[in-house]
């Protein structure tokens, strides 16, 4: 392959059948979650919220953890493997010597990657005997996808979505329903820690962290019911790595491989699903750089790197990563699934060691949208809000190597499309 090579497409036999789990190859073990004092509920609490299966894969240290043969025909039905493709007509407009690359996981029955994980988590929910699944959601990729994955295996869904993002989000909030799944503004008066909230503020626009309180506390409430993640754990973004290890395959077939891997991050499951497959190489002294793009408005990879709870109500155990603080209050932005206080441990990990680079948007987000407009114009692909942040990045370093004469390889994930988001083009560009 190569030449004018367009896009490649991994036939469905050659598509990964086991996540890579990155934990036996980090350079030094990953800090364990505590609670603050002996005693405490938090850590015993996770083991009565979450799939022990999923908890069991969260510590593994098995290197490939197998993909049960049901949960590889829901990835066929929803259309994995996806193609890589070449950016040639962006590269011409930009007039840049750089390669640019795109994996597509907008092809996805919902529109963003988070099915990778949803069908994973759903299956097992099922397997368990579980009848209802609870969650949060910020842009609403998530709850749309585990919405979609539960009607699959015959669950119920609960979703709790930030107010910010749920009261605008008019077509995504009823596609979640459609699926049958009962969508919560959060804060909600559903739960003890929405209504705390909403005494204070009636009209709190909420956030990631206090909409993963209410379904933290939903799921304690209902034996029959299992909290289930979009992001931050290890075995969220372990199911992830799926994208990354297809990608992987491409650019062999290819012949060619990445010098730039840009991805958005918020919690960090689209960008280490994407990232996490390539670190061994870096590991083991592969020049290749990880970009992560962000929003100013939670920029979560320059804040401090210390232990923090994941939540707002604190009902989680705390993790060691790069956090602004769980109470951080945080604007709202078109791409919401960007502001979310904190990073995932293994990421912030490798941050710490200097294996992640990041840069952050202004909150405006005029940038970031202007971009994503350059590159609908010339692939035609429109991305979610939060993947424009990588599409905008991946622009910004074909023009740094536009001015330096640089021929690298830029990979980028658009890790959902824009379809149900176009207010959100309209609210920052206009018309």
């Amino acid at each position: 392959m190569g030449g004018d090579t367009l896009s490649v497409h991994l036939p469905p036999e050659e598509g990964p059948d086991a996540w890579y789990n990155v934990l036996p190859d980090l350079p030094e073990p990953l800090p364990p979650p505590k609670d603050d004092e002996a005693g405490q509920p938090r850590l015993k609490m996770l083991s009565q919220v979450l799939l022990k299966e999923c908890l069991r894969q969260e510590t593994a240290t098995s290197r490939w953890i197998p993909i049960p043969q049901e949960i590889l025909d829901l990835y066929r039905q929803a259309g994995r493997p996806r193609p890589l493709f070449r950016a040639r007509r962006l590269e011409r407009r930009l007039d840049t010597p750089a390669k640019l690359y795109f994996k597509s996981e907008f092809y996805s029955p919902t529109g963003s990657h988070k099915v990778n994980t949803a069908l994973a988590q759903a299956w097992y929910a099922a397997a368990a005997g579980f009848e209802r699944v609870t969650t949060e959601t910020g842009a609403g990729q998530w709850g749309t996808a585990l919405s979609y994955a539960a009607s699959l295996v015959g669950l119920k869904t609960t979703v709790y979505w930030v107010r910010a993002v749920h009261d605008w989000k008019a077509d995504r909030r009823n596609l979640m329903r459609l699926y049958g799944a009962e969508v919560h503004a959060s804060p909600s008066p559903v739960t003890e820690t929405g209504r705390q909230l909403l005494k204070e503020d009636a009209n709190h626009p909420g956030s990631l962290g206090i909409a993963v309180s209410e379904g933290l506390e939903d799921a304690r409430a209902d034996p029959k019911a299992v909290y289930c993640l979009g992001s931050v754990l290890n075995h969220v973004l372990m199911h992830q790595t799926i994208i990354g290890l297809e990608t992987k395959k491409q650019f062999e077939m290819l012949g060619e491989y990445p010098d730039v891997l840009i991805s958005c991050l918020g919690g960090g499951s689209n960008f280490g699903g994407f990232a996490l497959p390539f670190m061994p190489d870096a590991f083991h002294g592969r020049p290749i750089r990880f970009l992560a793009a962000q929003s100013e408005a939670a920029p979560n990879l320059q804040g401090e790197y210390r232990y923090d709870f994941a939540d707002h109500a604190e009902l989680t155990p705390q993790l060691k990563m790069y956090t602004l603080g769980h109470r951080k209050e945080m604007t709202p932005i078109r791409g919401d699934g960007l502001r979310y206080h904190a990073a995932a441990p293994i990421l912030s990990l490798l941050r710490h060691l200097g294996y992640i680079e990041t840069v952050a948007y202004p909150a405006d987000e005029r940038h970031v949208f202007e971009r994503a407009r350059m590159f609908v114009q010339a692939e035609g692909f429109l991305p979610a809000p939060e993947s424009a942040y990588g599409v905008a990045c991946a622009i910004d370093e074909a023009l740094k190597c536009k001015e330096k004469g640089e021929r690298k390889t830029i990979a980028f994930n658009i890790s959902g499309h824009g379809f149900m988001d176009m207010e959100a083009y309209r609210a920052v560009l206009g018309g």
